[in-house]
């Protein structure tokens, strides 16, 4: 034991032989500072115990990686010839995989190895356990869900950023992915012709983020409309807010309202006779009674391409409703927002966004950008940053205005604006009108040949590159048995949905390499697919008498 002594303080030090030190292979030393009488700061002596570990010394050298940065430049020419080579194959493979829940369960250990396993090990458990199970959303025939497009460009863009790793939060944290972003957002903006109320670049105050999905940005609108309308108003009100979408709206909007705490959700009907779209006049009337009941009318979302049958609501006449009644209004455009790089599209689906408070669509679905990269607009960005911005004294610096992370939920972001940046650079405004244009085209011509069996019906106006047909004059099980048969051979993938409570199959043209030969072959197989089961049915029915 010794003391080390200053003016003002005394140190006195001894060992510790703990069994947490020995664990530890260090030496942990206690440390007692004596603060001395005199000081300004006290007003008399105190003490404390400080234990400080002194490592052991090995620990102390440099660290090894199990993977080099050379062994990464040689594995990685190899992934990217495995990526290269699966797109060349896709088109074999089975896009559903024939798999059961819990199929890798008792495949892989229970636990992590102790020791580096060598990367032909790891990438032979890769082809041969996780593969098997996986759906092969890139694939030419796969017509399920809305797709998920990849390509070259945002796959090695998708590498660069992973190389960067930046946590882009804030300007201070990293200027280039926060300034790219501003940039990467105006760029799309003209490209689907937006109002520029929406630029970053206008003399507004409006202004574009990339969102991870289309469900955190209804989630991030839904809380500035709340800003808004609560500002100046008591606390308590937030139980009076009313949020208002079609029965077509995507499930993201109700569960936005969960979130928040929106206790009042008013799911109004679409209807078959105007196309599945939400009628502004229900909306009004919803409104004007919720106001009259004491409550307080708050969000409304309109949709431009709904889920079951790309509907669009009249969003002009929406707008008009809410603005005069101070309701923020946005307008989710997940899938259908690609469409608008196209003139003719934007002239015909598109009008009325001049009256909405903020919109998005993810470019992640139809523009060729790999997941996640949801682009979302606010034409204000006032009430978004009320409701979002804190910034604790260790992220105040330079370029708090332009910090991402008060537009969004998480603080962490990743670097998305690289590929989106990297896709419209590569591609280029004509080649992406192109690529939405062949989609379209093909879906139109599925849906011509819909019409001209009789066997079949289109259940919704074709729009875009949804189709959504199902056999006439059958009871729900049939077109159930017809779905199921389509997809039994693992050719081919769709999925269904219910248009006025009655079994409609969704054919989704959009994936990065369907051509009209998938489209061809697709419809071969459910025509096929159709005899086959009616066949049955008639079989049945004949049994029965």
């Amino acid at each position: 034991m010794y003391s080390i002594r200053g003016p003002t303080a005394g140190v006195m030090i001894t060992h510790c032989n703990a069994r947490v030190c020995v664990a530890r292979r260090a030496q942990c030393v206690r440390v007692r500072v004596t603060q001395q009488a005199g000081d300004a700061s006290t007003s008399a002596p105190s003490s404390h115990v400080q234990e400080v570990y002194a490592p052991a010394p090995e620990r102390l050298n440099d660290y090894k990686h199990a993977v080099s940065m050379e062994d990464f430049r040689t594995l990685g020419h190899e992934v990217v010839d495995w990526i290269a080579d699966y797109y060349g194959r896709l088109e074999g493979l089975r896009v559903k995989p024939d798999v059961q829940p819990g199929y890798l369960a008792g495949k892989l250990p229970g636990a992590a190895p102790e020791e580096p396993e060598p990367w032909a090990d790891v990438m032979s458990d890769f082809e041969d356990k996780i593969m098997p199970g996986v759906v092969h959303w890139q694939h030419p025939r796969f017509f399920a869900y809305f797709n998920a497009n990849a390509s070259a460009p945002g796959l090695l863009a998708d590498m660069l950023m992973g190389a960067l790793n930046m946590i882009g939060f804030s300007w201070a944290a990293s200027p280039a992915s926060t300034e790219l972003e501003i940039v990467a957002m105006d760029w799309l903006a003209k490209l689907v012709g937006l109002p520029a109320r929406f630029l970053h670049s206008s003399s507004g105050t409006g202004g574009g983020v990339i969102q991870g999905t289309t469900s955190e940005a209804v989630v991030v609108a839904l809380l500035a409309a709340r800003a808004r309308t609560m500002e100046g108003r008591p606390a308590a009100d937030k139980l009076r807010l009313v949020a208002y979408g079609s029965d077509q709206a995507h499930s993201c909007c109700q569960k936005a309202c969960m979130v928040v705490g929106i206790d009042h959700v008013r799911v109004l009907p679409a209807r078959a006779d105007n196309g599945w779209a939400l009628d502004p006049q229900d909306l009004a009337r919803a409104m004007d009674a919720d106001a009259a009941a004491g409550l307080l009318p708050c969000f409304a979302l309109g949709t431009i391409g709904t889920t079951s049958s790309c509907a669009v609501d009249p969003i002009g006449a929406m707008g008009d409703e809410c603005g005069r009644r101070s309701v923020w209004l946005h307008v989710d455009a997940a899938y259908a927002g690609s469409a608008a790089v196209a003139p003719e599209m934007r002239e015909q689906y598109f009008g009325g966004l001049d009256a909405v408070d903020s919109y998005s669509f993810n470019p992640h679905k139809w523009l060729l950008t790999n997941f996640d990269c949801c682009a979302m607009w606010v034409a204000d960005t006032g009430p978004l940053k009320a409701a979002l911005s804190l910034t604790p004294v260790f992220l105040r610096g330079t370029g708090n205005a332009l910090d991402f992370k008060d537009w969004q939920l998480p603080l962490g972001r990743r670097f998305r604006a690289l590929k989106l940046w990297m896709v419209l650079r590569m591609y280029g405004g004509k080649s992406l009108r192109a690529y939405v244009r062949h989609h379209i085209a093909l879906a139109q011509y599925f849906s011509n040949q819909v019409l001209a069996d009789p066997r079949f019906e289109i259940a919704a106006p074709t729009r875009f590159g949804l189709v959504c047909f199902r056999l006439k004059d059958t009871p729900p099980a049939t077109n159930r048995a017809l779905l199921e048969a389509i997809n039994a051979g693992g050719d081919m993938f769709l999925i269904h949905t219910e248009l006025g409570g009655r079994h409609t199959i969704r054919m989704a043209i959009g994936s990065t390499g369907t051509q009209l030969v998938h489209v061809q072959q697709a419809w071969l197989g459910i025509q096929a697919a159709a005899t086959r089961v009616l066949d049955a049915a008639s079989s049945s029915k004949e049994g029965e008498n």
